[in-house]
């Protein structure tokens, strides 16, 4: 079968391409295929293109960011913890805003989601080009690979698969709520638009970022909103002063892409030796590092402006003449019932690949899970040879940074690592770099 696929070599960055205007094709299986295109895909491409390690990148840019969150609101990354990465850091947040300039600071300036995304649009641009915005329909084994096929109809054979696939696969729904119709009950991530709720009464699930900036961003909007979490106290990220800090407060809390911390730091700046970490310990530290909690820039909006149900957990729903009564509980027994319009669960995340349906049940079946997430190599590899897993779904192997823009530059390092060294070894007549003819 014949692939089309990027050329061996990869043109330095903005340059022209090594063969301008033309696509190479090779009659022989593709090397390796990348299904995403937020910044852990993007990333990875990015360093694939580099190293000259042949692939194609399927994806819609930065959807996550773009369809799925809401306008208006932040990121809780600071500026420096927010890039996107090139072999080389040419391009990163604080260079995009100069050109645009945007406001940007390392600290202290948050992050506006319009920026950051825009910023992976130009990225993708300026550092892969090669993107193709078709989504993936199926992908199953093959003796020596994988075979995909393309909702356009489109069949690729390849040898590697990285999946790059983000939060919006895993989108969790609390039980007690799940049985609600659609026009009463929704994620948080289907509301990249708030304005259809002015004037009606939501009830906002949820303590973390996304809740508390979907709710500030319904308030702000006009609509009645009410805060319901578990936690009896809602957490905010401390304001940065501006001040320098003293060598001893940078040593005892010491900055990093999670936070200050000595435990942050080594989540963020040491992925590859959390690996290594027991497999009970590293589950645990997944489970309880960075829980939920709101920016310092979005607490004057929620606190003071927003009724709160703090230490209420739903228990259940049912809907009455057209209203949806909440049922709550607290953790000793109190109970209490609230009347909305519309409920939002703002619940997170939880990686679950059996959500990954383009994957075949023979894959699923035959893949090794710890939480039914993938149990990953040092390189990000799953029990199926040439399978890898990038970004949240890799955060169970590699810790909690993999759930932030922060891990994909070393998640992109690692995985090309490991596909340059089997690319240089691969015989000749079974690789991508067999011989090739070129189309105008």
């Amino acid at each position: 079968m014949i692939s089309e696929i990027s050329p061996c070599k990869a043109a330095a960055p903005h340059q022209e391409p090594l063969f301008p205007q033309k696509r190479v094709l090779y009659k022989v299986m593709l090397n390796t295929a990348i299904i995403g295109a937020g910044p852990y895909g993007l990333s990875v491409a990015a360093h694939l293109r580099h190293s000259g390690i042949p692939f194609r990148i399927f994806g819609r840019p930065m959807d996550s960011w773009l369809a799925h969150m809401p306008k208006g609101m932040f990121l809780k990354s600071d500026g420096f913890a927010s890039n996107i990465y090139d072999p080389s850091g040419d391009f990163t947040l604080e260079r995009f805003c100069a050109e645009k300039r945007v406001s940007y600071a390392d600290t202290g300036i948050p992050v506006g989601l319009d920026t950051f995304s825009s910023y992976g649009l130009a990225f993708k641009d300026r550092m892969v080009p090669e993107l193709e915005e078709k989504m993936v329909a199926s992908i199953d084994r093959l003796p020596d690979g994988f075979v995909m096929r393309l909702e356009d109809g489109e069949t690729i054979k390849t040898q590697r698969v990285v999946l790059a696939v983000g939060i919006t696969h895993f989108e969790h729904m609390p039980e007690s709520l799940a049985h609600l119709p659609s026009e009463f009950l929704s994620h948080s991530a289907s509301h990249r638009e708030v304005e259809p709720f002015r004037g009606r009464n939501v009830v906002v699930i949820g303590g973390g970022s996304s809740a508390l900036d979907l709710a500030a961003l319904l308030h702000e909007a006009g609509a009645q909103v009410h805060l319901v979490a578990r936690q009896t106290s809602l957490k905010f990220h401390g304001k940065p002063t501006g001040k320098a800090r003293s060598l001893w407060q940078r040593i005892r809390h010491p900055q990093s892409g999670l936070g200050p911390g000595l435990r942050s730091r080594f989540y963020a700046n040491a992925p590859g030796a959390f690996h290594y970490l027991p497999e009970s310990l590293r589950l645990e530290i997944v489970r309880r590092t960075l829980g939920p909690s709101g920016g310092w820039f979005i607490k004057d909006k929620v606190i003071g402006q927003i009724p709160l149900m703090l230490g209420y957990t739903p228990q259940g729903a049912k809907v009455e003449n057209g209203k949806v009564r909440l049922h709550l509980q607290t953790a000793d027994g109190a109970e209490e019932d609230i009347l909305t319009e519309h409920v939002i669960a703002a619940t997170g995340y939880k990686v679950n690949l059996d959500r990954l349906n383009f994957l075949s049940a023979n894959i699923r079946s035959k893949l090794k899970t710890v939480d039914r997430a993938p149990v990953l190599s040092p390189t990000f590899e799953s029990s199926m040879p040439g399978l890898f897993f990038v970004g949240v779904a890799a955060a169970n192997s590699f810790g909690p940074v993999m759930r932030f823009a922060f891990g994909a530059g070393f998640a992109a390092r690692t995985v090309t690592r490991a596909l340059a060294k089997s690319f240089s070894t691969e015989p000749m007549s079974g690789s991508v770099r067999a011989v090739a003819t070129t189309a105008k």
